[in-house]
């Protein structure tokens, strides 16, 4: 059986992106960029039952897992950061399997799932694209009952 490749987005789809920014701009709101910060990417804090659900995700007969991430291009601290903290996160499988681009079209596969529809490429994806945050798939219990794991 040929596995469906599905790719997850790592900023708020996988760790919590969106309130580490906002902490970062209210403890210290002279830097507009905290995401330029050294540090920023690599502390960011997973969301509820990312971590359990990406590594059933290495284990099922169904999908082949991949972390699909947009880089902020003008930080090039972010991919060493987001290099290390799939590292930390999710171990040296998942670094292997870690695609860093700011177009998410480029890629094939079953799913996409991203916390925006559009913008890098997600509305070009051949594959269905899986809108977290949204109603649908408001988080990990949803995208698990959604695969069957």
């Amino acid at each position: 059986m040929v596995k469906k490749i599905i790719y997850i987005d790592l900023d708020d789809t996988i760790c919590d992106y969106s309130n580490a920014h906002k902490l970062a701009l209210k403890q210290n709101p002279d830097v507009l960029f905290p995401q330029g910060q050294s540090g920023f990417f690599r502390g960011l804090q997973p969301l509820e039952g990312s971590i359990e659900l990406m590594k059933e995700l290495l284990k099922s007969e169904v999908y082949d897992p991949f972390i699909l991430t947009a880089p902020s291009t003008l930080n090039p601290l972010c991919y060493t950061e987001k290099r290390l903290w799939v590292e930390d996160y999710l171990g040296m499988e998942y670094v292997d399997r870690l695609i860093i681009s700011p177009r998410k079209d480029l890629l094939k596969g079953s799913y996409l799932i991203d916390d925006y529809n559009c913008g890098k490429g997600q509305e070009l994806f051949c594959g269905e694209v899986i809108h977290f945050g949204t109603s649908k798939f408001p988080d990990w219990k949803a995208l698990r009952d959604f695969l069957m794991i």
